[in-house]
C-alpha cells in the first residue's frame, strides 16, 4: 500500500496510507447524498418563488442553485476544515497537498471545479465522465482523481486506532534501569509520537523504521536521565521509556482510586502553602 509521510508533533514523520477507490467512493456517496438533500431543499424554495418570477429569473436562480450545491458548498467545506468533507469525516479521510501540508482555498477550488465538471455530478457529459474519472483514480499509483492531479493533492486515511489502549511491554533487561528514569521531559506529544512509532514499526519500511527510531531515541535522550545502558537498541530504549511512563501513570491512578475508595477526599492546594517541619 502506498503511503504518504506527514509531519506531526515533535517534528516526527509518520507514514499514512493513501485512500483507495472503494473508500473514496463511499465518501463520495455520503457527500452526494447530502448534496442531493441540499438541492432538493433549495428546489422547494425556488419553486415557491418561481411562481411569481419570470422565466429568466427562475433560470438564473436554478443555475445559482446548482453552482452553490456542487461547487460553493464543497469548496467552502474543504477550505474551512482543511481538507475534510462530511464523507471524509465519516471515513477518517483528509485531503492534503502532495508535500503533506494542509490544503488552501486554491486547492479546494481546483478540486471542486474539476469535480463538478467531470466527476460528480459530472456536468459536462455524465455518465461518461464518471467512468473516465473512476478509471483515472483506479490506475493512478496514488489513487488520485483528476481534481487531485490538477490541484497537486492526495487523499489519506487519517483516522488512526486508539493507540493509548494497545499494550507496551517493558523489556525485562531494562526494567531495573527504567525505575530511576527522570521522565519530566516526556510530554504528552512526545509520548504519543512514541506510541505511534512502536505500534506501526512492523508495517514500516526498514530504512524508514531505522531512521525514525533513531530520531525519536535522540529526542528522548535529550529529555530524560540517566542514559540507557550501552548497546541498547533504539526500539528497546523507546519501549522501556514508554512502558515506565505508563507504569507510573497507572500507579498514580491506582493511588487516587484508593483514596476515593477509603472516603478521603484528595487534598486541594492550600492558600497557606505547604507545611514545612
Amino acid at each position: 500500500m502506498d503511503r504518504q509521510r506527514l509531519i506531526i508533533g515533535e517534528a516526527v514523520e509518520l507514514e499514512l496510507p493513501v485512500a483507495r477507490l472503494a473508500t473514496r467512493a463511499t465518501a463520495i456517496a455520503i457527500d452526494a447524498t447530502i448534496q442531493i438533500l441540499i438541492l432538493m431543499s433549495l428546489s422547494v424554495l425556488l419553486s415557491a418563488f418561481s411562481v411569481r418570477a419570470n422565466f429568466a429569473i427562475s433560470a438564473t436562480l436554478s443555475i445559482l442553485m446548482l453552482v452553490f450545491t456542487f461547487v460553493v458548498w464543497p469548496v467552502a467545506f474543504e477550505t474551512f476544515t482543511r481538507g475534510r468533507s462530511p464523507g471524509k469525516f465519516a471515513l477518517g479521510l483528509r485531503v492534503v497537498r502532495d508535500d503533506g501540508g494542509p490544503i488552501r482555498f486554491r486547492h479546494a477550488l481546483t478540486r471542486g471545479l474539476i469535480g463538478a465538471a467531470i466527476e460528480w455530478p459530472g456536468l459536462l457529459l455524465p455518465p461518461l465522465t464518471w467512468i473516465f474519472g473512476s478509471t483515472c483514480m483506479l490506475f493512478s499509483a496514488r489513487g488520485k482523481r483528476l481534481g487531485d492531479l490538477a490541484a497537486g493533492t492526495i487523499v489519506l486515511v487519517e483516522r488512526l486506532p486508539d493507540l493509548s489502549r494497545q499494550p507496551i511491554f517493558m523489556p525485562p533487561e531494562l526494567a531495573y534501569w527504567a525505575r530511576d528514569l527522570d521522565l519530566a521531559g516526556i510530554d504528552d506529544g512526545l509520548a504519543m509520537a512514541l506510541r505511534q512509532f512502536l505500534t506501526r514499526a512492523n508495517g514500516m519500511r526498514a530504512d524508514a523504521r531505522v531512521s525514525l527510531g533513531r530520531r525519536l531515541a535522540d529526542e528522548v535522550y535529550r529529555s530524560t536521565t540517566p542514559p540507557p545502558p550501552p548497546g541498547t537498541p533504539p526500539w528497546a530504549y523507546l519501549t522501556a521509556v514508554l512502558a515506565e511512563r505508563r507504569r507510573r501513570e497507572a500507579e498514580r491512578l491506582a493511588a487516587r482510586r484508593a483514596i476515593v475508595a477509603l472516603g478521603a477526599p484528595a487534598l486541594p492546594p492550600s492558600a497557606e502553602g505547604a507545611w514545612k517541619p
